[in-house]
C-alpha cells in the first residue's frame, strides 16, 4: 500500500534535482574543504558558491551566512550567542515557539537570564505593539518565529523588526516553515538573524543556515575549528551545503506555483471536512491568512467530548495516511501541545487535534481519501467511546 504523506511540516522527501547536485560531492569530489590540496579546494569553491547564492536569495551578504546542522542549532547558536555577546539579561519570545527556541532560553534562566513570554492571540499571532511594550534596557534578543509550525500563524515580522530596530534590540526569526513559502528579504524586513533548515524544502537533513547581520554582537556557540570564519567549528558538510543551496533555489523559483497548490489543497480540505463533519470539525489557529501548507484540525463528539488525537493518528497510519499529532505523549501521560495550549485551546480540544501539512506532490484526490478514511475511523472511535 502506498502511503499518503501529509506531514511535510515535519520533513520533506529529497528532490531528485537536489540529489543530483549533491552526488559529485558524495562521490568523486569528497575533499575536506579545509585541506589545501586540489580536492579540498574544489570543495571550498562549492561551499563559497553556495554561500553566495543563498546570500543573494535572502538579500544578505555572503559573509552573513553561516552553515549549521539545521534549524535547532541555528536557534541555539543565536540565542545563546547574543546573550553572551551583549551581556544583557532578558530574552523576549512567546510560549508557542519551537522547542529549539524555548529550551535554549529556559536553559539560561539558572544563569540569571529572564525570559519574557508574549501571549499570542487565539490565532497564534504576536503583534509589534506587544514587542514594543515588552522591550526593556536589559533585552538582549527578541526571538519570534515567522510561521508557526503547528497552526500556520504568520507573525508580522517586518513590523516587529521595525520596533526592534528603533529600540536597538536584536531580532531573530525562525523562518524554517516560511522559507520557500513566503518571500523573505532580510534587508527589506530588517532582520538581524534568521534560521533555515534544508529538509523542510526538499533538501537533505542535517544542514541549515544561520544568517547573522554583520555587526551583530554575538559569540559563536559551537567551537573547535576555524570553519565558517571561526563562527561554527566542525568539518563542513559539503554535499549538504550544495543540496541546501539547490533546494532553496528550487523552492524560491517554484514558490508561486507551489503556494497556489498548497492554498487549493488547504481550502479544499477545510471545505470537504466541514461539509462532512459539520460542527464536530474545528480549525485550530487561523482559518485564513495562514501559511498555506499547514492545517491544524480537531474533531469532537456530538456532545462535545474530545476524541483521542493519538488514537486518530495511529488509525490513519494503519490506513496508510501520515499526519502529525497535535499532542505529545510524555511518560505515558497525554499532554496537550504547548502551541495549542498557548493559543488558549482547552485540553479537551488540544488532545483531539491533528496537523495536516501539504507538499507539492499532494493531490485533491488524496484529500478525498483522507475524508473517507476519517469518517470510518471517527465512527469507530465514537462507538468505542460510547
Amino acid at each position: 500500500m502506498n502511503s499518503i504523506y501529509f506531514d511535510h511540516a515535519a520533513t520533506t522527501p529529497l528532490d531528485e534535482r537536489v540529489l543530483e547536485a549533491m552526488m559529485p560531492y558524495l562521490t568523486e569530489s569528497y575533499g575536506n574543504a579545509n585541506s589545501a590540496h586540489q580536492l579540498g579546494r574544489t570543495s571550498k569553491v562549492a561551499i563559497e558558491d553556495a554561500r553566495e547564492n543563498i546570500a543573494k536569495m535572502l538579500g544578505a551578504e555572503p559573509s552573513e551566512i553561516i552553515f549549521t546542522s539545521g534549524g535547532t542549532e541555528s536557534d541555539n547558536a543565536i540565542i545563546k550567542g547574543v546573550v553572551a555577546g551583549t551581556g544583557k539579561k532578558e530574552i523576549i519570545t512567546s510560549p508557542i515557539e519551537h522547542h529549539a527556541v524555548l529550551h535554549p532560553a529556559e536553559s539560561l534562566e539558572p544563569h540569571g537570564i529572564t525570559v519574557t513570554y508574549l501571549q499570542p492571540n487565539e490565532e497564534g499571532i504576536i503583534t509589534a505593539q506587544q514587542v514594543e511594550e515588552a522591550i526593556s534596557e536589559e533585552t538582549a534578543i527578541v526571538s519570534l518565529m515567522h510561521v508557526n509550525n503547528e497552526v500556520g500563524a504568520i507573525n508580522p515580522i517586518k513590523e516587529i523588526a521595525d520596533v526592534c530596530r528603533e529600540k536597538n534590540v536584536i531580532f531573530h526569526s525562525d523562518t524554517v516553515q516560511s522559507i520557500g513559502k513566503i518571500p523573505i528579504n532580510v534587508k527589506e524586513i530588517g532582520l538581524h538573524a534568521l534560521s533555515v533548515s534544508a529538509h523542510k524544502i526538499y533538501g537533505p537533513k542535517g544542514i541549515g543556515v544561520l544568517y547573522v547581520k554583520n555587526g551583530t554582537p554575538w559569540e559563536p556557540w559551537l567551537q573547535g575549528g576555524s570553519q565558517e570564519r571561526k563562527r561554527r567549528g566542525g568539518t563542513s558538510n559539503v554535499p549538504g551545503i550544495v543540496g541546501l543551496a539547490k533546494a532553496m533555489e528550487l523552492a524560491i523559483e517554484e514558490m508561486d506555483t507551489n503556494t497556489k497548490h498548497f492554498q487549493n489543497l488547504r481550502e479544499s480540505a477545510i471545505e470537504k471536512l466541514e461539509e462532512q463533519f459539520g460542527d464536530r470539525f474545528y480549525v485550530n489557529g487561523p482559518r485564513s491568512n495562514a501559511a498555506p501548507h499547514i492545517l491544524n484540525i480537531a474533531f469532537l463528539s456530538p456532545d462535545g467530548r474530545g476524541l483521542d488525537g493519538e488514537m486518530l493518528l495511529l488509525n490513519l497510519d494503519i490506513e496508510g495516511i501520515c499526519v502529525s499529532n497535535g499532542s505529545a505523549c510524555t511518560s505515558g501521560a497525554m499532554e496537550p501541545s504547548h502551541v495549542l495550549s498557548g493559543i488558549g485551546l482547552s485540553q479537551n480540544r488540544a488532545n483531539s487535534s491533528i496537523r495536516i501539512s501539504f507538499g507539492k506532490h499532494n493531490t485533491i484526490q488524496e484529500i478525498e481519501t483522507l475524508s473517507e478514511k476519517l469518517e470510518n475511523i471517527l465512527d469507530r472511535m465514537l462507538a468505542i467511546a460510547g
